[in-house]
């Protein structure tokens, strides 16, 4: 079996946020997230990475990438755009967002042949869940057994207000059998001063153990997964066309494909503190903990 491929996602609006946030400089040589990713994904045995971008971005993309990267990994782009013929949808629907991050990853059924795993582009994941997802993809990996990255939700929290997390149900064979979202998970301190982790559903405070296993989505697949996404996609159209901020999301496939028995989902374990940037305000935040890892010899000052 050859290398396995990364597919980052990169296509996303970045409204929040205010400018291209996939790009932007977070090194002290102006390292992006995305560089950090792909020096990991290198030593870790990736051999081909894939952005999944929109097209108008995609020279600003290869100004960025493709000579520092030439050499070392191979480098290839898909576009996540609007034209729903090409997956089987023969209709026209107008809108300005996209159609979420299984679309994105549909979008790259034509560069990608063999196991793969997909990350966010804006999402800092550590060297070990890299090493462990490409261990998986070059020994594990089969179209009936596939795979996600599990964090323990205390590596994942904000000091800053509320985070949404997938937090996984993983049975005895550490397989998922399920992944909820929780979009209201934060720190409360109980009377005796003890910080603690609770998820917010319906006006009721649930406590979550710091080691719960949530979805950042970073996941392992085959091709299959294409074909899943292909058969779900129009009925997904079908149901939700009307809706402008409807979006077609990865958990969706995994859960389906569990359901339906047609494969089951290793949840890896990892150590690795995640880090991400949704706000301008949370940038010296990833700089200080990328300054912290330099200084710890985690990564060199210069990646490339």
């Amino acid at each position: 079996m050859g290398k396995p491929t990364l597919v980052v996602l990169a296509a996303g609006m970045a409204s929040r946020y205010g400018s291209l946030k996939q790009v932007d400089g977070f090194g002290p040589h102006g390292e992006s997230i995305i560089d950090y990713s792909i020096y990991d994904a290198i030593r870790a045995g990736f051999g081909k990475v894939v952005f999944i971008i929109r097209q108008e971005f995609e020279q600003v993309m290869r100004d960025k990438f493709d000579a520092k990267f030439a050499g070392k990994i191979e480098v290839d782009y898909a576009f996540q755009d609007f034209n729903l013929k090409k997956f089987g949808v023969d209709k026209e629907i107008e809108r300005t967002k996209p159609w979420g991050t299984a679309h994105a990853v549909m979008s790259a059924k034509d560069v990608v042949d063999g196991p793969f795993c997909v990350i966010n582009a804006d999402d800092f994941y550590g060297y070990d869940a890299f090493q462990k997802m490409a261990d998986f993809l070059t020994n594990e990996v089969s179209d009936t057994h596939m795979s996600l990255m599990g964090f323990e939700v205390g590596n994942t929290m904000s000091d800053y207000g509320y985070v949404s997390r997938g937090v996984c149900e993983v049975n005895e064979e550490g397989n998922m059998e399920s992944v909820t979202e929780r979009t209201n998970i934060y720190y409360v301190t109980d009377d005796n001063g003890n910080r603690k982790i609770v998820y917010e559903e319906n006006g009721v405070q649930t406590e979550l153990p710091a080691d719960a296993r949530v979805s950042m989505n970073f996941w392992g697949f085959t091709p299959k997964v294409f074909e899943v996404c292909m058969d779900l996609f129009p009925k997904f159209v079908e149901e939700n066309g009307d809706n402008p901020k409807s979006e077609f999301f990865i958990p969706s496939i995994p859960d389906y494909m569990v359901k339906h028995g047609m494969a089951d989902f290793k949840v890896i374990p990892t150590s690795s503190k995640w880090f991400g940037v949704t706000y301008v305000e949370d940038k010296p935040i990833v700089q200080e903990s990328i300054s912290k890892l330099i200084a710890d010899k985690v990564y060199p000052e210069k990646l490339f």
